[in-house]
């Protein structure tokens, strides 16, 4: 994400919204990105991106430039997703069989498309903290550090996280090529 700058972002939480626009310009692709690989669903995550913005726009005021303004939209990204997730998780009545979700994902695609469709469905089975953590560290490059401070947790949450989230991606995997046999 390009880094936004000052005058910018003053301008925009003083009610310029041009100078809002054009911080959405900027960050919304990366918004998405995040919500996309944590919520699984294209549709999902241009929900989240919206209730990201709307947050942001609310809360620009408050924004004092003690982190950085990509840090803040991070965390703020990360957040709503988890938090979306939770409440899609919690009106699902019903989750899909693993045997059958895997079958209709894979059957009659392309080699490259089913090893999209593999990746989305063993994140689809992390929770959504260790799904942040394994989206933020593997697919958009934070270190541990900028991880602990995007979701304000402390470092040492990070590294269990993410032993405990590859560990369980080893053994979906493992299950996903014996269910291939």
């Amino acid at each position: 994400m390009i880094e936004i700058g000052r005058e910018l972002i003053i301008k925009a939480s003083e009610g310029d919204m041009n100078s809002f626009e054009e911080i959405y310009r900027l960050s919304s692709g990366f918004v998405y990105n995040i919500a996309l690989r944590i919520a699984n669903n294209a549709k999902d995550a241009e929900e989240i991106t919206q209730e990201v913005f709307i947050k942001v726009f609310k809360n620009l005021k408050s924004f004092s430039f003690r982190a950085s303004f990509n840090t803040w939209v991070y965390r703020i990204a990360v957040n709503a997703a988890i938090n979306f997730k939770k409440r899609a998780s919690k009106e699902e009545n019903k989750r899909v069989d693993y045997e059958s979700r895997l079958n209709t994902e894979l059957v009659d695609k392309g080699k490259d498309h089913a090893s999209e469709s593999l990746v989305k469905f063993l994140l689809s089975n992390l929770s959504p903290e260790h799904r942040a953590c394994i989206v933020l560290r593997e697919m958009e490059g934070l270190s541990y550090e900028e991880i602990s401070n995007v979701l304000r947790i402390n470092i040492n949450t990070v590294r269990s996280r993410l032993k405990r989230a590859r560990q369980k991606l080893v053994t979906l995997r493992k299950e996903v090529v014996r269910n291939e046999l």
